[in-house]
């Protein structure tokens, strides 16, 4: 009961034509496709202007010891 057969899932696609249409999907897959490429392409621009050695942080060996004090209010 708590997993969906095919049938479920090809009466939830036919609704979603009907509602939506083919040419709407076509054009929301077309979009959703190109703004992945170009998610893409700025990945490999970013990768490409800065090498993964310079982007490592800089860890200079300190330690620093902090203290956290909760101060009840009272009205």
């Amino acid at each position: 009961m708590g997993s969906l057969s095919i049938w479920h899932w090809l009466i939830v696609l036919a609704v979603v034509l009907v509602v939506f249409g083919t040419k709407k999907l076509r054009n929301i897959g077309s979009d959703l496709g190109g703004a992945v490429r170009g998610f893409k392409d700025g990945m490999k621009e970013s990768s490409a202007e800065h090498p993964a050695d310079s982007a490592a942080p800089q860890v200079s060996g300190r330690t620093i010891d902090a203290e956290v004090r909760k101060e009840n209010k009272v009205s």
